[in-house]
This record gives C-alpha cells, sequence and structure tokens, in this order.
C-alpha cells in the first residue's frame, strides 16, 4: 500500500515519510531514538514529522555514504534551527565545519587507493617489503589492526613505492 506524501503536507506519518525518504520504518525509530530527528506524538501515540524532517533524513543518509559516524552527524544537526526549516546558509555552516576532515578523509583514501597493493600498513610480513618496513612485525607490538593506517602520520613511509606514512 502506497502512503504518499503530498506536496503540501506540513506533517509526515512514519510511513510517508520513510517511503519519500527511501529507508525503512526502522531506521526512522533508529534515528529517532538517537537524537538525529525528532517528532511529535497524536492523541492516539502515533509519530508525526515535520516536513523538514525529509531535508534531515536525506542529509544523514548522505553523511553516512561519506563514512561520517552518528556522533558527527548528531553534533552537525545539533546546529540547525529546531523552529524553521533549514536554509541554504545552515546547511553551508554545517558542511563548512566538516570540510578538513572531509579533505583529511579524502586524502587518507587516495592514499590507500594508491598504494594498497604495495603495503596496507598492516603488519602482516606477506609482502617482500615488510621484511624490511616493519622487521620482526614491531607495528604488531603497538596494537591490532593497520597501525599505519590508523595513525598515518606516526610513521615513516613503508617503502621508495609507499607512502602511507607521509
Amino acid at each position: 500500500m502506497s502512503t504518499q506524501l503530498t506536496w503540501n503536507a506540513k506533517e509526515a506519518t512514519v510511513g510517508e515519510l520513510a517511503e519519500r525518504a527511501g529507508v525503512a520504518t526502522s531506521a526512522l525509530r533508529f534515528y529517532e531514538r538517537e537524537g538525529l530527528i525528532r517528532s511529535r506524538r497524536t492523541s492516539g501515540n502515533q509519530r508525526r514529522y515535520s516536513r523538514d524532517t525529509l531535508r534531515r533524513v536525506a542529509f544523514i543518509r548522505a553523511s553516512q555514504r561519506l563514512g561520517m559516524p552518528l556522533a558527527a552527524i548528531r553534533e552537525a544537526l545539533a546546529l540547525l534551527p529546531d523552529n524553521r526549516t533549514p536554509t541554504r546558509e545552515d546547511w553551508a555552516r554545517v558542511s563548512e565545519g566538516w570540510r578538513s576532515d572531509l579533505d583529511e578523509r579524502i586524502r587518507l583514501m587516495q592514499q590507500l587507493r594508491d598504494n594498497l597493493t604495495d603495503c596496507i600498513g598492516c603488519g602482516c610480513l606477506s609482502i617482500d617489503v615488510c621484511v624490511l618496513t616493519n622487521p620482526e612485525d614491531q607495528l604488531g607490538h603497538e596494537g591490532p589492526g593497520a597501525r599505519r593506517l590508523a595513525q598515518p602520520s606516526a610513521y615513516p613511509s613503508c617503502s621508495p613505492s609507499c607512502s602511507m606514512g607521509e
């Protein structure tokens, strides 16, 4: 059964919002539990979302696709006004706050893409250059996982062909 959200509706049911936003109703309830969106309750205890919640859900979904953690998304949404639909300027202010973090993520992803064949920074000792850059698995003593990826600025270059630590 289709629950079409009309263009002039000021509020949406959970089903209408979910359908229009392209998410499951359980996702909306989760976002609400996490403090990312809000609803009011009817006398029958049904959720009603203001129309601008659709933009907030779109922002949440786009942010998740970028790999932003829910805590960062929550902080960003807290900067938006509750009493009105956010303007382009409101959204610009929020996105500007993420610019340096996104730039750093892009830089790290480019490094990973460019150097994945030679070195993934994990201390696995499975590639011949690992014997030179991580003798006796020194990185393994510092903790689990890809140490050079977890803290790239803390490590020198893996090898001439690998710039994971630069």
